[in-house]
């Protein structure tokens, strides 16, 4: 599965000075086209849909507070501060019930259609906060579906 925003802005904070930045400057309410902005130009190297993908998570999650900002500059203390990315959620919430691949990593939908899976009775009672199900659905708007042969064989079916 593709890398989550969070796991991106981690690998940023260990390789380039853009990570810090993007979480000392976590304000709240940036659209996710502002924030794509603010990623394209801070960082550098980053594909269009982890630049999307990024900059949908910060849009959801920021802004982190002083503990992550404080830390900033060492990544394995930051991560536990971090929300879920929308990868981490599927993996998480997602294979318990259902294979991730014929379940999820093969869906099209846009950012309402995978919101609306929570409405249905079984997916009501996933236990998610109002902001793990927007980031959920984001990332998966960006990232899904999946072709085939990037799904690793002990991922499909």
């Amino acid at each position: 599965m593709p890398r989550g925003g969070k796991a991106i802005l981690l690998e940023l904070l260990a390789t380039s000075p853009a990570g810090r930045e993007l979480i000392k400057a976590s304000p709240a309410g940036k659209s996710d086209k502002d924030w794509k902005r603010a990623v394209a130009a801070l960082a550098t190297g980053l594909r269009d849909k982890e630049l999307q993908t990024l900059a949908a998570y910060l849009s959801v999650s920021a802004p982190f507070g002083a503990s992550v900002g404080e830390k900033a500059s060492q990544p394995d203390e930051v991560a536990p501060l971090l929300p879920m990315d929308g990868r981490e959620l599927a993996w998480e919430y997602c294979q318990s019930c259902h294979s991730l691949f014929s379940g999820y990593l093969t869906q099209e939908r846009d950012t309402r259609a995978w919101l609306n899976t929570f409405e249905s009775p079984f997916h009501r009672e996933v236990q998610m906060t109002q902001k793990q199900r927007e980031e959920f659905a984001r990332y998966s708007a960006i990232n899904m579906p999946m072709k085939i042969e990037d799904v690793p064989e002990e991922l499909r079916f």
